[in-house]
């Protein structure tokens, strides 16, 4: 008898609680910020909510589709024939926030750097199940995805979305190494990484300027410092039990697009330091129960994939958070499911769903 497939259970759990959370907090952060703008309190908590239906609904269908569907060729090159033509396409679109990340498809925003992280974890896994028995052979192995990292890098870089760009960069990193690539060439990789990462941080001047509002926010708190001073202030008065949902003072103006990419420090400040540990916790459930999965996986693709898409969601939130709590310096990078943002939220959840499906192939032995 063919064994019944089922998914993960708690991983599907955490997620839905996560989304859940977005819908409340989204609107909580936001009602006062867009009544002032639009004089419709509801109208970032509408957005998000029809990007959570969407995106629970695409999550529905896509656990439903075999996995290793999206290790064919065709599929692979066409969908990353589809990111390039949507990463310059947003060079031609107006600029938000003094960045060109979006361009508009039927009044809604698509950030296609996020798809870009979806289809080279396609990629990489893919190639590292063929070829991960000569992983120390650079040419064989290792060239073809650093040419196609190094390709998406070069079109996000410029938006100027730097976060993005090293995240994609660290996954390919993660997904490479647990294929165990020699330690020689991790630490070689890292030698030339680090003042590569300094020269781009130096040779701009928005970037300059956040590192070293990192290392000072206080000598500059009215300008570059301004935005992680009030998320200090937002976690710090929070307490244990915080100032309970809809009472937070930070989101008033003080705390820049609380909503996006500070939304943690609203969190913390209205549900205290219980509610924001529960979100770790939710984060960290998720990042158990994918590793758990892609050591189940069935193949090898399904064990590479499993992984990029675990470290996708967690890289992402550990940045964020780190963020929030001055660990890291600023960068505009979402908190996954909880965060204001239809592109972000869409294909998180699409990519929980391709993971939900590879563990119903689990094996129940690890």
């Amino acid at each position: 008898m063919a064994r019944k497939l089922k998914s993960d259970r708690v991983l599907f759990i955490a997620t839905l609680l996560l989304v859940g959370l977005s819908i409340v907090m989204v609107y909580s952060a936001s009602a006062v910020l867009a009544f002032e703008r639009s004089g419709r309190p509801y109208l970032f908590l509408i957005k998000q909510g029809m990007w959570a239906a969407l995106g629970m609904a695409v999550l529905g269908i896509v656990m439903r589709i075999d996995y290793r569907n999206y290790r064919e060729p065709a599929f692979i090159w066409t969908s990353l024939g589809v990111v390039a033509v949507g990463l310059v396409a947003v060079f031609f679109s107006p600029p938000v926030n003094h960045a060109r990340r979006w361009f508009g498809i039927g009044g809604l925003g698509v950030q296609p750097s996020e798809l870009a992280k979806l289809t080279a974890i396609f990629f990489i896994a893919a190639l590292l199940e063929r070829r991960m028995h000569r992983i120390n052979d650079l040419r064989y192995s290792l060239l073809p995805i650093g040419i196609v990292i190094a390709c998406l890098v070069a079109l996000i870089l410029p938006e100027p979305d730097f976060g993005t760009s090293m995240s994609l960069v660290l996954i390919a990193a993660i997904m490479i190494f647990a294929a165990g690539l020699n330690y020689t060439y991790i630490v070689g990789a890292a030698l030339v990484a680090l003042p590569t990462v300094a020269i781009l941080v130096w040779s701009s001047a928005y970037r300059r300027r956040r590192f070293l509002t990192f290392l000072n926010p206080w000598s500059d708190p009215l300008g570059d410092g301004f935005q992680i001073i009030q998320s200090f202030i937002a976690v710090g008065t929070g307490g244990v039990w915080g100032r309970g949902l809809m009472n937070g003072v930070q989101k008033l103006f003080y705390l820049p697009e609380p909503h996006t990419d500070f939304i943690y420090a609203v969190i913390s400040e209205e549900l205290g330091l219980i509610g924001a540990t529960a979100v770790v916790i939710c984060f960290l459930v998720i990042t158990w129960r994918g590793l758990r999965i892609a050591l189940r996986a069935p193949d090898g693709f399904g064990a590479f994939l499993a992984l990029g898409l675990t470290t996708m969601v967690s890289v992402q939130a550990l940045v964020n958070i780190s963020v929030v709590l001055g660990l890291l310096p600023t960068k505009g990078i979402a908190l996954p499911f909880v965060s204001a943002g239809g592109s972000s939220l869409l294909i998180n959840l699409l990519g929980m769903g391709i993971l939900l499906n590879v563990s119903q192939h689990a094996s129940s032995e690890a």
